[in-house]
């Protein structure tokens, strides 16, 4: 896939669920009624404990899951009707475990998907060093396992691999909770300045309010597998309704 072969993704970035669900087999319900609307160049946080439906919202997105009521559309088409590879390869998606290959050096991490749509090997190379650089790497980095870098040097490397092909969606599940306070702060910070330079549209998850607060355009609060409500960092911080009001009493008003 050449950077620029994403036309239908390229045009609007917009994610949008509809009353989206769903129901685990056995009939456990995981996430009901879901309406959100994602514009481009967004990065929208989902807040909210563990089991609340945020994963699961990230996964309807890039059809890991396909909804069991209601619909999510990527650029004003259901996920059904997407083919999923295709859909998946326009949608970086970045874990918390970073899921880097550990057979493979860093540089055929990063390039791992380019190289499966069939681009030149220089053109690769040349994506990797690139990428490399934009996350705050030495590219000489490229030859080494993961198994050999610290925790926030796999943790950039997994950002590097998810704007390998330049996707203009980017799904974040967690993806700096498993790092020591201060790289994590560092982590933060960087990538709130790449996105400004990026404007990509991010949906991103996590459970810390203070994250949240310094990463979002909007906050999407989720409570036991409901969409509570949406604010700006600044509305949430005012909200009264009862789910809001106590993660910020939770880090002391702020």
């Amino acid at each position: 896939m050449k950077r620029e072969t994403h036309p239908t993704l390229m045009q609007n970035h917009t994610i949008e669920l509809r009353r989206a669900g769903y129901a685990a087999e056995g009939g456990r319900v995981l996430l009901a009624d879901l309406n959100l609307q994602i514009r481009q160049g967004e990065t929208v946080v989902l807040l909210g404990r563990s089991g609340s439906g945020k994963t699961t919202t990230l996964k309807l997105i890039n059809r890991l899951l396909v909804p069991t009521s209601g619909e999510v559309l990527v650029e004003g088409r259901p996920t059904t009707q997407w083919d999923a590879i295709r859909l998946r390869r326009g949608i970086g998606y970045v874990i918390q475990e970073v899921g880097l290959f550990p057979h493979f050096n860093v540089g055929s991490n990063v390039g791992l998907v380019p190289s499966i749509e069939g681009w030149a090997p220089e053109r690769v190379r040349g994506r990797v060093r690139e990428l490399l650089q934009l996350v705050g790497l030495d590219p000489a980095l490229a030859s080494r396992y993961p198994r050999e870098l610290s925790g926030g040097q796999r943790q950039r490397v997994g950002v590097a691999r998810a704007l390998a092909v330049d996707p203009p969606i980017l799904l974040m599940d967690e993806p700096f909770g498993a790092l020591d306070p201060i790289t994590r702060a560092d982590l933060q910070r960087e990538f709130k300045a790449l996105q400004q330079r990026l404007n990509k549209t991010i949906v991103f998850v996590t459970h810390d309010l203070r994250e949240a607060l310094l990463l979002a355009t909007r906050i999407g609060l989720f409570d036991v597998g409901r969409l509570a409500g949406v604010y700006t960092p600044d509305e949430f911080l005012k909200a009264t309704e009862p789910v809001a009001a106590a993660y910020v009493r939770a880090i002391g008003g702020m």
